[in-house]
């Protein structure tokens, strides 16, 4: 599927009944589920197109909330290595709205981030923490270089 990405090579290949991509930040090969494929894209985005070093990327890792494990998709850190972005990412079919919204600030909760991106690969929000300590629609990601 077609995504409001620039066009990226990945390695995919069907093994047994799965059709699989590898992601080189996990080091495996992973099933290739629509949500995946967006993964895969901001990832590449990232590191590609706006130079994040691949280094400051934590991907698919558990969190813990209220004493519940959730997962999330990626972390980014700065050069401190101090938690900087949370990104999630959802299925092109599934539409971004407050609940998405609410479950990245929930996630948040535990990381305190000040910049949330949230994907589907088709619309993208990237919000960012303003001097009223609330969360507003950023124009672009910020540099880590």
């Amino acid at each position: 599927m077609q995504l409001n990405f620039p066009s990226y090579d990945f390695r995919i290949e069907q093994q047994g009944e799965s059709l699989k991509i590898y992601d080189a930040f996990r080091k495996k090969w992973v099933v290739l589920t629509p949500e995946e494929w967006v993964r895969q894209h901001v990832l590449a985005y990232l590191v590609q197109t706006k130079n994040y070093a691949a280094s400051l990327l934590a991907v698919e890792r558990s969190l813990t909330y209220n004493t519940r494990k959730k997962r999330f998709d990626i972390l980014v850190f700065d050069k401190k290595a101090k938690p900087f972005m949370l990104i999630e990412c959802k299925a092109p079919e599934v539409k971004l709205s407050e609940e998405t919204l609410m479950q990245i600030c929930t996630y948040n909760t535990v990381f305190n981030v000040p910049f949330l991106f949230v994907s589907n690969g088709l619309a993208h929000i990237l919000y960012t923490l303003n001097e009223d300590l609330k969360y507003v629609i950023a124009q672009d990601f910020p540099d880590l270089s």
